[in-house]
């Protein structure tokens, strides 16, 4: 799916995450994460929507991964709660559906880095007005052993929403 949207600079990404984002069927990957808490209560709440980490930790992660040709599932096993989303492909952009959340993103490559800008959210079904729109950055590089990953969402007047940071271990077969 990631492929497809990016055509040919898919291939200027590192080995890793081209094969971490090839996958298909169920594979399971552990590794190490790190969450930070949303920094007020409007935040809370919104993280709470979300159903992203709403203490901050730091412990073991892990993932399973459903890929289909146009559908995945992502589930994140943090050390004090789990996160569920589902990425789709939708005119050439993936939306990642996420709570009460519809994100979309547009891919792109830059010095070994996949990152992930928002050209679109959808709350409740309503559309965010562009210049209410959360910072977000989602990063992904790649070693032969890891799948290293950072992603930080902030909104105007209300702060951090979401926070994690950290690895998978991609060094050996997921299980299935």
């Amino acid at each position: 799916m990631y492929e497809r949207v990016m055509g040919a600079s898919f291939t200027t990404l590192p080995v890793a995450v081209q094969r971490f984002h090839r996958l298909t069927g169920r594979a399971e990957w552990h590794g190490w994460v790190e969450t930070q808490a949303p920094t007020s209560m409007p935040a809370r709440l919104l993280a709470l929507c979300l159903g992203t980490p709403r203490r901050a930790s730091r412990g073991p992660l892990r993932f399973v991964l459903e890929a289909g040709p146009d559908t995945e599932r992502w589930t994140r096993c943090f050390p004090h709660q789990t996160m569920r989303s589902r990425m789709r492909l939708v005119a050439g952009q993936i939306e990642e559906s996420l709570g009460l959340a519809r994100l979309r993103f547009v891919l792109a490559a830059s010095s070994g880095t996949l990152t992930m800008e928002l050209a679109s959210l959808r709350f409740l079904g309503l559309p965010c007005p562009r210049w209410l729109l959360p910072r977000i950055v989602a990063e992904e590089v790649g070693t032969e052993e890891q799948l290293r990953f950072r992603v930080e969402a902030s909104l105007p007047w209300v702060g951090l929403v979401a926070s994690y940071r950290g690895h998978l271990d991609i060094g050996r077969a997921p299980r299935t």
